[in-house]
């Protein structure tokens, strides 16, 4: 094990965070490029694109339960999370290649229609992200002691991935979003191949809790159920929280299309206006993360130690439904339109970092692999919906307005679900740290 391990230097949690920040970069260019290439090149309409983001939630919800049991009770190639992030890296970044290349494996393969081309290889991109995010969030809760170290495990990897996606889509914006894409390719490859030999697994995963702690928490049915309880509080606040972000990924270029140029039809613009819009997406989506970057090591990790997690993360959400309603109210040019990007992105700071350290205060952590496919159902589920439901009433409304008002209540939804879950109480990193078995 390397000192910096043993230790928990910033090093170490720079190098941990770096295996989610390869899923986080190949899902940065899935959001910024996947919408805005099937409209503008393949002229595929909104809800066909609804259809093709459909495949890999549903690809999610099957992969990482799997991968997340798996993984629990797995051991080869050195380590037990391993293995799932070099092979979903590796196939993340092939099927990233494909992006630009749909109509090519389509007249490869003589398909009459460009539709299951794209979803294949959406569905197949989705795996290998799934196969791997699991696995990189799960590591964290394996080499961390549970308190502030798992915290700011959890912040350092979403303030890594975050900056990370900030320069994704300053590439997608400044240049081009297949320059994007093609970079992406090498990020993806080498950010899950090379950290993970610096990381060393433990062989037997110890439990945060002494045997004394879990009799006691097993001592009435009546403390299981109140646990049951809190999970499914959070499941369900982190589902509300997800289906007001996915309508906006997914829905984006609908919006810019029509603030930009006054129609809905995307099909009628020239090649100028199509890399212009996409540039507004990019830039949008570069302003959201540059803040979800920012704000969790430096801002909301310390909120939590004054004022808990559950606090902060409900505080957070509820200022990015305000965000978005100022998009409906105010969002009628570029510079308003990024003004409220910035507000809402102090909200996806948190969905993407405080909700995975609370839920692994809730769980085994024998078990965290399987717990935290569990917890990702919360996350596909509600891109399901977005996919195969929210995406009907967008295609049909005249005002794109409604993508925002569909996120808006969505997140103001969440904020009363994240109050109603209970504030855990701090414990101290005094706790050994995981080692490996040797």
């Amino acid at each position: 094990m390397l000192n910096i391990q043993k230790r928990l230097s910033n090093a170490f949690y720079l190098i941990l965070g770096m295996p989610a920040t390869a899923m986080g970069f190949a899902l940065c260019v899935q959001i910024s490029a996947l919408s805005w290439i099937l409209s503008t090149k393949y002229d595929l309409k909104i809800e066909e694109i609804g259809i093709v983001w459909a495949s890999g939630p549903l690809a999610g919800l099957i992969m990482q339960l799997l991968v997340g049991l798996l993984s629990d009770n797995t051991w080869f190639w050195g380590g037990r999370r391993r293995p799932f992030i070099l092979i979903g890296g590796t196939i993340a970044a092939l099927m990233l290649l494909c992006l630009p290349n749909l109509d090519n494996i389509q007249k490869l393969f003589g398909a009459d229609s460009l539709v299951p081309v794209a979803l294949a290889v959406a569905m197949t991109l989705d795996l290998a992200i799934n196969l791997g995010f699991n696995p990189t969030r799960s590591i964290i809760t394996d080499v961390t002691p549970d308190g502030k170290a798992r915290t700011k495990g959890y912040t350092y990897m979403q303030t890594i991935s975050g900056t990370m996606g900030v320069l994704a889509y300053f590439i997608g914006a400044w240049f081009n979003n297949y320059t994007l894409i093609y970079v992406g390719v090498f990020i993806v490859l080498a950010f899950s191949i090379i950290p993970v030999f610096f990381i060393e697994e433990p062989k037997t995963l110890q439990a945060d809790t002494t045997d004394a702690e879990i009799n006691a928490l097993d001592v009435t049915a009546h403390t299981q159920k109140a646990e049951i309880n809190e999970l499914i509080k959070i499941y369900l606040a982190n589902a509300f929280s997800w289906i007001g972000v996915q309508t906006m990924f997914v829905f984006m270029f609908a919006y810019a299309v029509q603030i930009l140029f006054h129609t809905n039809d995307s099909s009628t613009l020239t090649d100028a206006q199509n890399d212009e819009t996409g540039k507004i997406i990019n830039y949008s989506f570069l302003i959201l993360n540059a803040v979800g970057a920012i704000f969790p090591a430096f801002v909301l990790e310390p909120l939590t130690k004054k004022f808990g997690r559950i606090n902060v993360q409900s505080t957070a959400i509820l200022i990015m439904s305000v965000g978005y309603a100022c998009i409906v109210f105010f969002g009628k040019n570029v510079v308003s339109l990024y003004m409220c990007m910035a507000i809402c992105g102090i909200g996806w700071a948190a969905i993407v970092s405080l909700p995975f350290a609370i839920m692994s205060e809730k769980v085994n952590k024998q078990r965290m692999g399987l717990f935290m496919g569990i917890f990702n159902m919360s996350i596909v589920i509600p891109q399901l919906l977005v996919s195969l439901l929210i995406a009907q009433f967008i295609s049909d409304a005249e005002n794109k307005n409604i993508i925002f008002e569909i996120s808006a209540a969505s997140l103001f939804i969440s904020f009363l679900f994240w109050r109603w879950v209970k504030e855990p109480k701090q414990k101290s990193d005094s706790a050994q740290i995981p080692h490996a078995s040797h």
